[in-house]
């Protein structure tokens, strides 16, 4: 073989060999608002290391979750996300359905798990091989006093670890070290570094879910973290109300036993300065995993994607929890980066975050699984989809309430109440004003209902609307 046909041959085989899979590490957060992260428009919060990973990849501006038929969102938000499956067929569907980290581990995927699941064991064990630093529960309870704050004689504070809660014994998680108590999102952080040093040494790709449990209630942080946000310096949200007009169903579920009624102007900034102590905590945790990423000599082929399982009022439309359909409690973050996304790129296009299992899939080259209904959005990321016209996304709570959500307006319908709402999101994105009176309205609140219950038989929603 002369010299010319040597290179040649070499050549066709460097082209014939196949691009190593990606890897994935998959960072879900608890009670993260869209924008609680300061990039995504809050200017209060510091976030500096999720405002890095949105100069690096893309960030998608109207993500939201679809719904849940239980005060406890996150279990709906997670089946949907787990699955791919729409709300109202996720819930017969769930134990007999592919989930992600099953799909990608049969696949050849290494699979890991750290931190909150929220679901059944059995979808445990189908999802991941390694599943030993998991929390199954959804929420750590502080004790009373914790609640109804602030209140005369209560004397809770974030950083008091004798007050449980985010405070943990590490010895559950953290087998070969001494017991000490950390704060949770310290103790998966640290977790989630070391299975990424374990899997990043293998040559198999890897596929990693690191659950926070932050920045849901009780909001802790150490004390550091609450002293950059004095209270009486948080801004008063400009959709402020001491309660909320009329009962929406579920007034009074524990998330919103928070806060006294009717909540002051000093109660919704005590709880939003823990809130954003509890976001930059987070930010900081994030930061060392990004980084142990960076040291495993991994991060060229790993997408990166960060998320939360739904959002959270705190103290907004005199509402403290994100059982409702208002903006701050159905749209999340949703940031992705790696290879091949051009850096700092913002899509605004209405998704769905339950979409991330289709697009990983698809990604990775592996099959979608016949069940998934949430589409990929890796066009998006490849910066090869336009934004759809008439796009609308359909959000749920119960039989208490249903919203349709358009570019440029939203309907939201409360069967039990007998009230409705519409509001102009481009105008007024706050949802300040209810235009559902007028009668210059009349014939949009006709479409957007005929529109509400195209979306509710395409997604077999039982209840008339």
């Amino acid at each position: 073989m002369n010299r010319r046909t040597f290179l040649a041959s070499t050549a066709l085989a460097a082209t014939a060999a196949p691009a190593p899979r990606p890897n994935f590490l998959f960072l879900i957060a608890d009670d993260l608002t869209f924008n609680g992260i300061h990039a995504m428009g809050n200017t209060e919060v510091a976030t500096p290391h999720l405002d890095r990973l949105i100069r690096r990849g893309c960030s998608f501006s109207h993500c939201f979750h679809q719904g849940s038929w239980t005060g406890a969102v996150c279990v709906a938000s997670r089946s949907m996300l787990n699955t791919g499956v729409s709300a109202f067929r996720v819930q017969k569907q769930f134990e007999n359905t592919p989930l992600w980290g099953q799909t990608l581990g049969d696949a050849g995927y290494q699979t890991a798990i750290v931190g909150k699941w929220h679901l059944s064991k059995t979808a445990l064990e189908r999802s991941f091989h390694d599943r030993e630093a998991v929390f199954m529960g959804g929420m750590y309870e502080s004790g009373p006093d914790a609640y109804n704050r602030p209140s005369p004689g209560n004397t809770w504070t974030p950083w008091d670890t004798t007050k449980k809660g985010q405070w943990l014994h590490t010895e559950p998680y953290r087998k070969n070290e001494p017991d000490s108590i950390q704060h949770a999102a310290k103790i998966w952080a640290d977790t989630a570094a070391d299975r990424l040093r374990d899997m990043a040494a293998k040559p198999d790709p890897f596929f990693l879910y690191v659950g926070f449990t932050s920045p849901h209630d009780p909001r802790q942080a150490p004390k550091e973290y609450v002293d950059r946000y004095p209270a009486d310096k948080v801004a008063v949200p400009a959709n402020y109300q001491p309660e909320h007009p009329f009962d929406q169903g579920d007034a009074k579920v524990r998330d919103e036993l928070l806060a006294p009624f009717p909540r002051s102007r000093e109660a919704v900034q005590l709880h939003r300065s823990e809130y954003y102590a509890h976001i930059t905590y987070l930010d900081h945790q994030v930061g060392r995993i990004l980084d142990a990423l960076e040291a495993s000599g991994k991060a060229a082929n790993t997408y990166v994607i960060f998320t939360a399982d739904h959002g959270l009022a705190v103290g907004q439309h005199g509402l403290m929890g994100k059982q409702n359909m208002y903006d701050h409690s159905t749209r999340i973050p949703l940031i992705v980066a790696g290879p091949g996304i051009r850096a700092n790129r913002r899509v605004n296009a209405m998704v769905y975050q339950h979409s991330v299992f289709a697009t990983t899939c698809d990604l990775a080259g592996i099959p979608i699984p016949k069940p998934v209904e949430f589409p990929s959005l890796a066009s998006h990321l490849r910066a090869t989809a336009a934004t759809p016209k008439n796009e609308s996304v359909f959000c749920w709570y119960r039989d208490f309430q249903r919203s349709v959500r358009t570019r440029d307006h939203k309907l939201i319908v409360y069967p039990q109440a007998k009230r409705i709402q519409l509001f102009d999101m481009k105008k007024d994105p706050a949802e300040t004003k209810d235009l559902s009176a007028e009668p210059r309205y009349a014939a949009l609140k006709t479409s957007l209902t005929t529109l509400l219950r195209q979306h509710q038989k395409d997604l077999a929603d039982p209840l008339p609307i």
